[in-house]
């Protein structure tokens, strides 16, 4: 993308050179022509105060029947930010996102793909005979079983007829994703066609998650993610990265299709694991053909190629049905990243730059508290609308220093960036069981008893079990024992009696002392309410 982006730049400065040769003196053939853009110096983020008028009405009761009524005007304070750019850098990033794309409106609410219903269904539109032919057509370009059968059709006209709305959204969307799936796909040498496995997947929503924990575009699980290089800890799920979860997507995928040879059954197998497909094929008698062997798949598996094919056919004869979906408001490679320097949340960019929330949220939706980190040798960046690229690094180092700012003024300091495991060593505690443990972390009794080599359900307090969580576990920092904390509240360091100050608290005292309380200042002083005088002595214990 970034060397295709150079290309284009560099073409829009020859074509820039070249239009404006009525302007620019002649140049000998020996001598090499420069163009230099002049940046304004003075550029600079302004902060105004606006009054905002706000005008309320109030209606009071006046014994049982009349009523007063009268205006309530307030008039207040708003800070907001005034952000601009180089003209002449903001001009070229212009011309250059209406070389790449013309669009328009942008739509990101979407329902996901409901289960599938084999019944057949009246749709006048679709007759059989046409739908055969086409799906011959399309089976004859594509290297998947897309034969007409009963089944399938019943999907396909289900789908036109009661899904109609819903699929010319998840059109208008993946106008926007999938450039970026195809890319990846064509340099992993696999079918394009696996880019409508992400529909039947997420419905295209980045950040889906399903009952099991599954996430992301392609809904990997937590421990399959972690095996293709998709890291997740309290900022970042890189599951719900498109271009990092496309990329392990799309190496998961080739790697199920040389075990299997068979694009249908590798499908089938990211769907429910190759251990289900080959259970289904062994019960099918040997069958390797999706359809001889669907019967003895997971049901939900087993409605998964028929989800996908009826999406690919909708799609590749969109038009043929009368779709008209609206273009996203901008595409994929009409967006560039910027690496962050120091931590920002989405809530601050969207504040200085002007920019919608959610907007931010949904191109930047692999950060799971809206929070990008900074963290040496991590690349995390910050996905933004071309327009808007050129405008932050023009005044990067000014919405730093507002974002610093902003965070100096917490009360509540951030979480700190903590990775979640893929293995954990739990400790067995009064009350557990095997059922209600393997609840807890997702996963089935028989997995714990095998990683564990249990031969029964029986547990004994204290005993150590070895898990590897369908669902992230996040190491939490272990807390102080009642050992530790008297030995902080009792610090030498700290007088046994605090002198009241001009303007304390009780309880801006007790924060000043670990293991101190409100209740414990006024127990151990006799003091009822708050009332401390400057120059009280405090007990700061019991003794």
């Amino acid at each position: 993308m970034i060397k295709n982006c150079w290309f284009y730049l560099s073409f829009l400065f020859c074509l820039v050179s070249l239009q404006a040769q009525d302007t620019i003196p002649s140049v000998s053939s020996k001598a090499k022509p420069s163009r230099i853009v002049t940046l304004d110096k003075e550029l600079t983020l302004r902060k105004d105060t606006v009054q905002v008028v706000d005008t309320t009405k109030v209606i009071s009761a006046v014994g049982e029947l009349k009523t007063t009524t009268f205006t309530k005007t307030t008039v207040k304070d708003s800070v907001m930010y005034s952000i601009k750019d180089h003209p002449q850098l903001a001009k070229l990033d212009s011309i250059w996102k209406q070389e790449l794309y013309n669009s328009s409106l942008f739509d990101t609410i979407y329902k996901s793909v409901t289960e599938l219903d084999y019944q057949p269904v009246e749709y006048v539109d679709l007759p059989t005979d046409t739908l055969k032919a086409r799906l011959a057509k399309l089976n004859a370009r594509t290297p998947f079983n897309v034969e007409y059968n009963t089944s399938l059709e019943s999907v396909i006209k289900n789908y036109l007829k009661n899904r109609h709305e819903h699929l010319e959204r998840l059109m208008a969307l993946s106008e926007f994703y999938f450039p970026l799936f195809e890319q990846e796909l064509d340099n992993q040498n696999i079918p394009l066609e696996i880019k409508y496995l992400a529909i039947v997947e997420s419905a295209l929503k980045p950040r889906a998650k399903s009952r099991v924990g599954a996430t992301g575009l392609w809904q990997f699980m937590f421990g399959t993610g972690k095996m293709f290089g998709l890291e997740v800890s309290s900022y970042v799920d890189e599951r719900m990265d498109p271009i990092m979860a496309t990329q392990a997507a799309c190496k998961y995928l080739a790697s199920l299709y040389r075990v299997f040879g068979d694009w249908d059954l590798a499908l089938a197998s990211y769907n429910s694991g190759p251990g289900n497909v080959t259970k289904a094929i062994r019960r099918s008698g040997g069958y390797t053909n999706y359809w001889n062997i669907r019967h003895n798949l997971p049901r939900e598996t087993a409605g998964y190629l028929p989800a996908f094919l009826a999406t690919m056919y909708i799609f590749e004869y969109a038009e043929e049905h009368g779709f008209k979906p609206r273009k996203p408001e901008f595409a994929y490679f009409e967006t560039d990243t910027i690496k962050v320097k120091q931590m920002i949340t989405l809530d601050q960019v969207s504040e200085v730059m002007d920019i919608n929330m959610e907007e931010l949220q949904f191109l930047n939706p692999s950060y799971k508290l809206d929070i990008i980190p900074h963290i040496k040798d991590e690349n995390y960046v910050l996905r933004l609308p071309l327009d808007q690229v050129g405008k932050f690094v023009a005044n990067e180092n000014q919405i730093y220093a507002l974002a610093q700012e902003e965070f100096n003024k917490r009360e509540k300091p951030l979480p700190k960036l903590i990775e979640a495991n893929d293995k954990i060593r739990y400790r067995v505690r009064s009350g557990d069981f095997l059922g209600k443990i393997a609840r807890r972390y997702g996963v089935r009794v028989s997995q714990i008893k095998r990683w564990n080599g249990l031969r029964s359900n029986n547990l004994r307090i204290g005993q150590r079990l070895t898990i590897y969580p369908r669902r992230p576990v996040v190491d939490r920092p272990k807390k102080k024992t009642k050992t530790q904390k008297a030995v902080v509240s009792t610090n030498p360091s700290s007088s046994e009696t605090y002198t009241v100050k001009s303007g304390d608290t009780l309880w801006s005292i007790s924060q000043k002392f670990k293991g101190v309380s409100i209740e414990n200042l006024r127990s151990w002083n006799n003091i009822s309410g708050t009332g401390i005088k400057p120059g009280m002595k405090l007990k700061l214990s019991k003794s």
